[in-house]
């Protein structure tokens, strides 16, 4: 009978361990949010279910469609990513509204226990 017990523990243990140790961060809420279209954004905000390393963390922006003009992808420059006191806000702020067009955000973040995620999504401006 002891043996089952004990055996029962370490097994409900490991299983413990063994789901804390596979989790990552994911994008829980995004500001445009993916495939949305808005009316010129000032900033771009994710959410993230973890706690957040600020200086492995970013945004890439890149304007991938303009209205009525044929052109390849151009990234926008001066996005800087900062993380908000909760940790788990990243967020970039423009000097001015995005105009019009198709937008692609780049991220990559790493949780404070060292999980790496990068993820893309795209929103439009009208």
């Amino acid at each position: 009978m002891f043996r089952k017990t004990v055996f029962a523990v370490a097994l409900a243990a490991s299983a413990v361990v063994a789901t804390a140790g596979q989790a990552h961060p994911r994008l829980a809420t995004a500001s445009p949010a993916a495939d949305a279209t808005v009316t010129a954004p000032t900033k771009i905000q994710l959410i993230f279910t973890e706690a957040l390393v600020a200086q492995f963390s970013g945004i890439d922006l890149t304007m991938t469609e303009m209205p009525g003009m044929k052109m390849g992808p151009m990234k926008i420059n001066g996005v800087r990513a900062t993380l908000a006191p909760d940790g788990k806000t990243l967020a970039a702020t423009f000097a001015k509204p995005l105009s019009a067009g198709t937008y692609k955000v780049d991220y990559h973040v790493v949780s404070t226990d060292t999980h790496r995620i990068q993820g893309s999504y795209t929103f439009k401006v009208r």
